[in-house]
């Protein structure tokens, strides 16, 4: 199966079944964030999982661990294949999140976005450079026992050395002649999986596109 999950970032239902649909035969998953869920919440995962892709849910969760468990469990009926929470929520909530989610879904901790850079975070007071705060949480997020994490392809190859287990998730990812947009760290997809990216997440090289069949073809066939 394709390691490539499109990011279906719109709130608009029948924009997303449509793009889904059309790309369906060269991608492995939907990713479905922040816009999707709060504009259909539940419902609206459903009628996407019933495309038949894996739906990796990205809501980066991140409160108090019993706030996060209970958050976790309520979404259990989705099953998701992935859900993401934040490393920066700590050990213990990481912990509880992975306690409270199915067996079968993957939990994966956002280590840093990749729409920052070392000047962001210096800027909320944490010092030293992106590749080693990624590090840090990645080690963090190792220790609490969840699946894996995300991070930009900058940094994978690292975190794979202490984790070579570990489910990693990239998204930031571009081809090589594709426009950056707001993303600060980028990887090409081959990059990324030569660097041991277990999923690559691409969102508008493929639902901008003019002919997003066509798009996520043409990206798969360069990994």
């Amino acid at each position: 199966m394709s390691p490539i999950y499109v990011a279906i970032d719109t709130p608009d239902l029948a924009r997303a079944k449509a793009l889904a649909t059309r790309v369906r035969h060269h991608v492995g998953g939907l990713k479905l964030g922040l816009e999707f869920f709060c504009a259909h919440g539940q419902a609206g995962v459903r009628e996407m999982e019933a495309l038949g892709l894996p739906v990796f849910l990205d809501l980066k969760l991140h409160d108090i661990p019993n706030t996060v468990a209970k958050a976790v469990m309520a979404l259990t009926p989705l099953a998701p294949a992935i859900l993401t929470v934040h490393a920066s929520g700590g050990r213990a909530m990481l912990e509880d999140a992975k306690a409270a989610a199915p067996p079968q879904t993957k939990v994966v901790a956002v280590t840093m976005l990749t729409s920052l850079d070392a000047d962001d975070l210096a800027a909320t007071g944490v010092s030293g450079s992106a590749h080693d705060h990624v590090l840090r949480l990645a080690e963090l997020a190792h220790d609490a026992g969840i699946d894996g994490i995300v991070c930009s392809g900058a940094e994978v190859a690292a975190a794979k050395s202490f984790w070579p287990k570990g489910f990693f998730v990239v998204p930031g990812v571009r081809p090589a002649d594709g426009h950056v947009g707001d993303q600060k760290r980028v990887v090409t997809p081959r990059a990324a999986l030569d660097a041991g990216a277990s999923v690559l997440v691409i969102g508008r090289p493929i639902t901008q596109a003019e002919d997003p069949d066509t798009a996520a073809r043409a990206i798969g066939a360069t990994l």
